[in-house]
């Protein structure tokens, strides 16, 4: 098992004696275990293995978090993992000042790919705070409206395909072409690359190694560590041929940028030739490497899933599909192309995403670890060092936050009443803290934009027999979601309106200010901005 911990001074710098290296199971850090209610019928040895499925392990854990309360534990084999859910703790595990990131389970076996990148760096290893501050920059407005038309180039390419799609009397694949949509941005606007993932009829070879990568990351999670080489002898043998392949492929994208004498400011020649801006630092070739890989992957897969989630919502509610094509038209006017400002206007569409990934946070789960000797929630004593898991899904399903019809899909809980009125701390779709999501605004942008574009454009037809299935592979994704399409007979464009229905008067959007951006109903948790001022 990757280590999660190597020395004191990761979580508090307090200089007190080493945290024990590799996996903590919770018995060394919660001295009061036996109060955390476990799964029943737990066998000798196996743990809580019985009606379980090692493919959805989220899944699995959101039918315990139902039956067992907003704190309860799980064993697999060697390995107890006290999970989280409710409001109330999961608020106390946002403190900064007692807790800190964990970079545990599935995080931890990503490290022998991403290293110490932004998302798997560990919190004593210096190379993430140099890799934030210097690539903060490249998420501030200025940049986000650069990338704009980069986007806007993307989704042209997915609009292409699907108008082929469609005159051919097939249905989409949506999580396949948005997994084609976000790679192919994150790679142009970061990276100057195009992996030319719409002329390929099956996925790139850098997408079929990433979730290799992936899935491999979660199944060594599900058997016992001493006998991970026996029986994952040639799922070790695939991942390290896919870890070569990421390897190779980035090498190849940063040789040719150093040989081209360097792109258009984008975030690669951030890496290669920024300073730090108060110790003149900067990221060796390595950690540039580990930080290119780290943006491919998590750029992209978390950003598909969302929308894939968002358009499957919006197939299923025409209703809410029509609101917010409405508000497309009226916004857009009789733009060809939308503006990078016009998309801060949408504000419904930005809440059908936000209650998207209210359900289905596409990254489901954040470790947190206690910085010194604490009491959770009041109630439950931590050691420095213990960690819990928070089970974002079931967060956004806390019935005392969201109420009793929090499995709903309802864009309206996002409105900016609704917003200032909730708890802190209870939508936390991009992590928390320090070392949240320093690419949010990228992604929210991004989906906002993609998913205007698509409802401007057609109607979404599901098949009324699917049913949603949900893969997992370390994120989460619908399976087999496929739609049929119709163009649009008209666009209903109003070139003289920006009225948009059920407008909230946000100054923020009105402004031109990106979605999320200045303005407390609109910044992911909605108290001052708070999610904004984290870092990643």
């Amino acid at each position: 098992m990757a280590q999660t911990t190597e020395r004191a001074r990761d979580t508090d710098g307090t200089g007190d004696a080493p945290l024990p290296k590799g996996f903590r199971s919770a018995e060394l850090g919660w001295p009061e275990l036996h109060r955390v209610p476990h799964p029943p019928r737990r066998l000798p040895l196996l743990g809580d293995v019985l009606g379980v499925d090692r493919r959805k392990p989220v899944q699995d854990s959101m039918r315990f978090a139902r039956e067992l309360g907003p704190v309860f534990r799980r064993r697999i084999f060697t390995k107890e993992i006290v999970v989280v859910w409710g409001a109330g703790p999961a608020a106390d595990l946002a403190d900064e000042s007692r807790f800190a990131k964990h970079v545990g389970l599935g995080v931890a076996n990503l490290r022998s790919v991403a290293g110490d990148g932004l998302f798997t760096a560990y919190n004593h290893e210096p190379n993430w705070q140099l890799a934030h501050d210097v690539l903060a920059p490249g998420f501030s407005r200025d940049a986000m409206a650069g990338y704009h038309s980069m986007m806007l180039a993307v989704a042209g390419r997915l609009t292409d395909r699907w108008d082929r799609e469609l005159a051919a009397g097939r249905a989409v694949d949506v999580p396949g072409d948005m997994t084609k949509l976000t790679l192919e941005t994150i790679a142009r606007t970061g990276f100057g690359h195009d992996f030319g993932s719409f002329e390929r009829d099956r996925p790139h070879p850098f997408v079929s190694a990433m979730i290799g990568t992936l899935t491999y990351a979660q199944r060594l999670n599900s058997v016992p560590g001493p006998l991970a080489p026996l029986l994952l002898r040639a799922a070790a043998r695939r991942n390290a041929a896919d870890i070569a392949y990421l390897n190779r492929t980035v090498d190849a994208l940063v040789q040719e940028r150093r040989a081209s004498g360097g792109g258009e400011g984008d975030l690669l020649d951030r890496m290669l030739a920024t300073e730090h801006p108060s110790t003149g630092a900067k990221l060796s070739a390595q950690n540039v490497r580990r930080q290119v890989i780290t943006f491919l992957v998590a750029g992209h897969e978390t950003t598909s899933g969302a929308l894939s989630f968002a358009l499957y919502y919006l197939a299923r509610h025409p209703e809410i599909a029509a609101r917010a094509r409405a508000e497309v038209d009226r916004v857009w006017g009789g733009a060809g192309q939308p503006a990078y400002e016009q998309v801060a206007k949408l504000r419904y569409v930005r809440r059908v995403l936000d209650e998207s990934l209210r359900l289905w946070p596409t990254a489901p789960a954040f470790a947190r670890e206690a910085r010194r000797d604490t009491v959770l929630a009041g109630d439950h004593p931590m050691r420095r060092g213990a960690w819990a898991l928070v089970l974002t899904p079931m967060l956004h399903r806390d019935p005392s936050v969201w109420g009793e019809n929090a499995e709903d899909f309802d864009p309206d809980r996002f409105t900016p009443q609704a917003v200032r009125t909730r708890a802190p701390h209870t939508f936390k779709p991009f992590g928390t803290g320090l070392r949240a999501c320093i690419g949010r605004q990228f992604a929210l942008h991004e989906a906002t934009l993609v998913l205007a574009l698509l409802l401007r454009r057609y109607d979404l037809h599901a098949d009324p027999a699917y049913r949603l299935t949900v893969t997992e592979r370390l994120t989460l994704m619908p399976e087999d979601f496929r739609l049929r399409l119709t163009r649009r007979a008209t666009t209903g464009r109003t070139p003289e309106g920006n009225g948009v229905p059920g407008g909230d008067g946000c100054p923020a959007r009105e402004e031109g200010g990106a979605p999320g951006g200045g303005c407390p109903a609109h910044a992911g948790e909605g108290r001052g901005g708070e999610e904004d001022r984290e870092r990643s």
